[in-house]
């Protein structure tokens, strides 16, 4: 039959079931098949031809025929993967009852009176396919499809080779298979690479298409503060339940990490061979970061240590999690398995970047944000991949792109949550002694950004990108600003020789962040100058030697840090600060920012086109939910001060002084310039600018201010090289205070963030899937639709 009759028929099945007002008898295969059984329709026919206002009308009106539909499409699919789908009209529709519930799904889930629908048993549908005693053990509708769906992507000739040697054998037991053996791709814990097959990756990516739609249930639920809402879909698909768990979560990682879109090194390539790879890696990564989404603040992760065996999985007790992927996710520990992961999300994180050397010369791949999501929970579920991460520079190759997208999307209203998960995952990393020491390796590659050009470190590559972030962001980019600062803080003990760029753009931000209009401004400003401070200090106690261009920097801008020493506190003072203030307000004054030219072949970062789509996030905590402190000792190890009594090291920490429910609230105010919601007292002022830690800058700058003097008066000087070499070969021992200890705030996790990593997963995927667009238009509630 041709294509055109097919849909012809399907479309007249589709107009019977919409103005049928009778129900139609599940027995009636006649009426049933003509929706699966002679149609050729692709997922995009299917999606043109059951319009959105026919399932909702069906929905409504017959809901018998709509309820006998999934219930007959999805008992094919039990059939196909008990039969092991050997001919092709019974893979065709398997095809077709994939597409038509992707389809239909969504619909269900917008329906509170529907959601319930598929975990409620159907008569005559036994567990395990043979219901000994009556129907008593009769599955839900839900785990039947899903655990027809798993035994279908591991079904010989279908989605995966056959390991048949001749034809003459019986076709392979689906039920004695192990499908251990027929994982997709080499890497974790599988050696052999099967041969690429076309058809067998459209396959799987049809059927990983409708395991994300029966997982989407998440969207219909508004977001909960507690997040402890358990997706039922994902939970039962991750649990012992399901034979393949293992297998497909491995194929699932595999086909991510090991995709190459060079085309096997050949620039250009991608022009001549369309990549049918690529869809099916976008699927696989995007299934992946659904089924780990599990909130690891609540659960007992994975103890670090324990005896390694010689399987992939660490077999360490405890168990860790009931959800089988973050189980599996949390125990890989063979150093070959790391690096095969890390290797592999680095090349496809730097592939946008490779775009800037040759133009088109390889394939541009999209899903940049599913795989920073990944990343982060491997680091958040797997503390043995992080330490393996931090333990070479491969870290930079995770860094770099990093901060290319973050460059790159900071004028981009419709990419916030792309900004946040960059700074989230630097933050984390920072958290960890290793980080900063990385940092401090030459930055030889010259990514085109549109950054002025440096000669340095990765450290200066961070500042200067951080300080072109806050400077001309958006405005919605405020809230980032503490945990930029958190991350220079936590890296800072450890730089050792920051470049006279970046040291000029730390100034510059301390100058911005120190004029009383913004200090009065809003109640929390002022703790960015307390970050920027205790950068400073960092660097004077424990790495003065290299740092004579920041040291230098601090003398030629000493006149910022005695105006904050001299801060007014008086009403009169305070209300003519804020008199001062800019209408309509400007994210900082770019003034005195020696800007210099950006880098050649870079373009300047653009806002989103208008009408872009975007979907809103939940807001995230303040810095002081989002980090723990601790204490570095000694001999280097940490040691948590929140669960302690507070030191008198708090002292110097602005996180502790208020209450912090006021924050994001105050924040808002602030930047919708709302000044008459926010009245700074004198005793507000005094109650921080008491603990404006100054004391080692003030040292430093009475002891060297008057030698540098002295070496301009009697040389005549203003070349800056002399003072450089005489602040090179100078010291402070014995004339700074005691150093202070280092304080690290890490990242912990939070339902908060768990929350906000929802929302934002999910509106990635609701965006990406345009064709089909399986959840447009359709009455998601975890976020809201906007256009820029």
């Amino acid at each position: 039959m041709g294509s055109a009759d097919s849909k012809l028929n399907f479309r007249k099945a589709v107009i019977q079931l919409t103005t049928k007002t009778q129900p139609v008898e599940a027995t009636d295969d006649a009426f049933w098949d003509q929706f699966w059984a002679d149609t050729a329709t692709s997922v995009q026919d299917v999606f043109a031809l059951v319009p959105a206002a026919e399932i909702r009308a069906v929905r409504e009106e017959s809901p018998s025929n709509l309820a006998t539909l999934c219930y007959k499409a999805v008992e094919k699919l039990v059939q196909g993967a008990e039969s092991g789908c050997h001919s092709e009209k019974e893979r065709q529709i398997v095809l077709n009852c994939s597409r038509l519930l992707t389809r239909v799904l969504p619909y269900i889930f917008e329906d509170p009176d529907w959601r319930g629908f598929f975990w409620s048993t159907v008569p005559g549908a036994g567990r395990g396919g043979q219901a000994e005693d009556g129907d008593e053990s009769a599955r839900p509708l839900a785990e039947s499809l899903l655990l027809a769906v798993a035994d279908l992507l591991f079904c010989p000739d279908f989605t995966v080779q056959s390991h048949r040697r001749s034809t003459v054998d019986s076709a392979e037991d689906i039920h004695s298979l192990d499908s251990c053996e027929y994982i997709w791709e080499a890497g974790v814990g599988f050696a052999h690479s099967p041969q690429p097959n076309y058809i067998h990756d459209m396959n799987r990516m049809e059927l990983l298409k409708l395991l994300l739609t029966c997982f989407s249930e998440a969207m219909y639920l508004p977001p909960a503060p507690d997040s402890s809402s358990i997706n039922p879909w994902v939970q039962f698909f991750c649990s012992t339940e399901n034979r393949h768990a293992l297998p497909l979560f491995t194929s699932l990682l595999n086909t991510v990490c090991a995709y190459d879109p060079v085309g096997y090194g050949i620039p250009y390539n991608h022009l001549l061979f369309s990549d049918y790879r690529e869809p099916l890696v976008e699927e696989a990564a995007q299934v992946l970061i659904v089924t780990l989404d599990h909130d690891s603040a609540t659960s007992a992760s994975p103890t670090v240590d324990g005896t390694t065996t010689g399987t992939a999985m660490d077999d360490a007790d405890p168990p860790g999690p009931e959800n089988l992927f973050v189980n599996y996710l949390s125990r890989i520990h063979r150093e070959e398995d790391f690096q095969f992961i890390l290797k592999g999300i680095a090349r496809l994180l730097s592939n946008p970047l490779l775009q800037t050397y040759l133009p088109n010369s390889t394939k541009k791949i999209q899903f940049h944000q599913e795989l920073l999501v990944l990343f982060w929970k491997l680091c958040d579920f797997n503390k043995k991949f992080l330490f393996f991460v931090l333990k070479s520079s491969d870290v930079l190759d995770i860094l770099v792109p990093i901060l290319y997208f973050l460059n790159d999307a900071r004028a981009d209203q419709s990419r916030v949550g792309l900004m946040h998960i960059g700074v989230f995952i630097l933050l984390l990393l920072s958290g960890e002694r290793n980080f900063g020491v990385r940092l401090n390796k030459p930055y030889s590659v010259r990514v085109p950004m549109d950054i002025p050009v440096f000669t340095g470190t990765h450290a200066d590559l961070l500042i200067v990108v951080f300080h072109k972030i806050i400077t001309s962001g958006h405005q919605r980019l405020q809230p980032l600003f503490d945990c930029l600062l958190t991350i220079v803080v936590n890296v800072s003990p450890y730089l050792k020789s920051l470049s006279m760029v970046a040291a000029n753009k730390l100034l510059h931000l301390l100058e911005a962040f120190s004029t009383t209009w913004f200090l009065f401004s809003a109640a929390q400003n002022h703790h960015l100058v307390f970050f920027l401070l205790e950068v400073f200090n960092n660097i004077i106690q424990y790495q003065f030697d290299g740092n004579s261009n920041l040291v230098y920097a601090i003398i030629r801008k000493r006149s910022v840090f005695h105006q904050l020493a001299n801060l007014p506190t008086d009403p009169p003072a305070i209300h003519k600060a804020l008199q001062r203030r800019r209408r309509p307000p400007e994210p900082l004054s770019r003034a005195g920012s020696q800007e210099g030219t950006s880098m050649e072949g870079s373009r300047p970062a653009a806002p989103a086109e208008p009408g872009t789509l975007k979907t809103s996030l939940v807001a995230t905590p303040g810095i002081d939910k989002l980090t723990e402190k601790s204490q570095v000792s000694e001999d280097g190890t940490l040691r948590s001060l929140d669960s302690a009594p507070q030191q008198s090291s708090a002292e110097d920490s602005p996180a502790t002084e208020e209450p912090s429910q006021a924050w994001r609230e105050q924040r808002r105010l602030s930047s919708a310039s709302a000044s008459g919601q926010w009245n700074p007292t004198s005793e507000w002022v005094l109650s921080w600018k008491s603990k404006l830690p100054l004391q080692t800058i003030m040292r430093l700058l009475q002891v060297l201010v008057p030698q540098v003097e002295k070496i301009c008066i009697d040389k005549g000087l203003t070349d800056e090289s002399e003072i450089l070499r005489f602040l090179q070969h100078g010291t402070l021992v014995g004339l700074l205070p005691v150093p202070h200890p280092i304080l690290i705030r890490k990242y912990q996790a939070n339902s908060g963030t768990a929350m906000w990593f929802r929302t934002y997963m999910w509106g990635v995927i609701y965006l990406r899937n345009v064709d089909p667009p399986v959840w447009y238009d359709t009455d998601v509630k975890l976020f809201e639709i906007q256009r820029v």
